[in-house]
């Protein structure tokens, strides 16, 4: 399995105002930008540790899921959520020739934690012998910063805001205690060893 991010997000939809308003940074003495890209390298950081953390796209962008097969051909769970729109299935032979599977064969389950492609019918198409089928689809809460949850915005601030007051100790490898109360609510819950997953 490999997942590619397809798309970023654009610097207009991080909250980089909210975050000098958190880190309470001086207004009015000319040189309100200087630090703006230390401070969206901080605040990019803070939302992959976030999303790693909860298996969840805050901001919206695309990504494709390729598999050298389907884990369940009734049914294969996606490794991202929110997930809103499938955009395309291919199956791609050992040539590496893709064909698009009809978007009539297939469709998005939504669920919280564990969205799934469904086959409409009984099984999902099967794979190319020594191919491969690639899932490209949309995950996030939100293009812009109002879409993400409160709690996970605010983890998002205090993550990004520890990082920015310790940039001289090196990277910390724990998250703070209240950043990972906020997230708690937004963990996947695995059971059976994740074998329905």
């Amino acid at each position: 399995m490999m997942l590619i991010e397809q798309t970023t997000v654009p610097t207009t939809a991080l909250p980089l105002q909210a975050f000098k308003d958190h880190l309470r940074l001086g207004t009015g003495f000319g040189s309100e930008t200087l630090q703006d890209g230390l401070l969206e390298s901080h605040l990019r950081a803070a939302i992959a540790t976030i999303e790693g953390r909860i298996g969840k796209a805050l901001l919206t962008r695309r990504y494709k899921l390729v598999l050298g097969d389907w884990r369940d051909p009734a049914g294969q769970a996606l490794p991202v959520a929110p997930v809103s729109a499938i955009v395309g299935v291919a199956l791609v032979d050992a040539q590496g020739t893709a064909t698009a599977v009809s978007s009539a064969r297939y469709r998005l389950r939504v669920d919280r934690h564990r969205p799934r492609l469904v086959p409409v019918g009984s099984l999902l198409p099967s794979v190319p012998s020594e191919g491969q089928v690639e899932v490209e689809f949309e995950a996030g809460f939100g293009a812009g910063w109002s879409a993400v949850p409160a709690d996970l915005a605010q983890a998002v601030l205090l993550l990004a805001a520890q990082a920015y007051e310790h940039r001289h100790d090196g990277p910390s490898q724990a998250l703070p205690p209240s950043v990972q109360t906020l997230i708690e609510g937004w963990r996947n819950v695995r059971v059976l060893g994740g074998g329905a997953a």
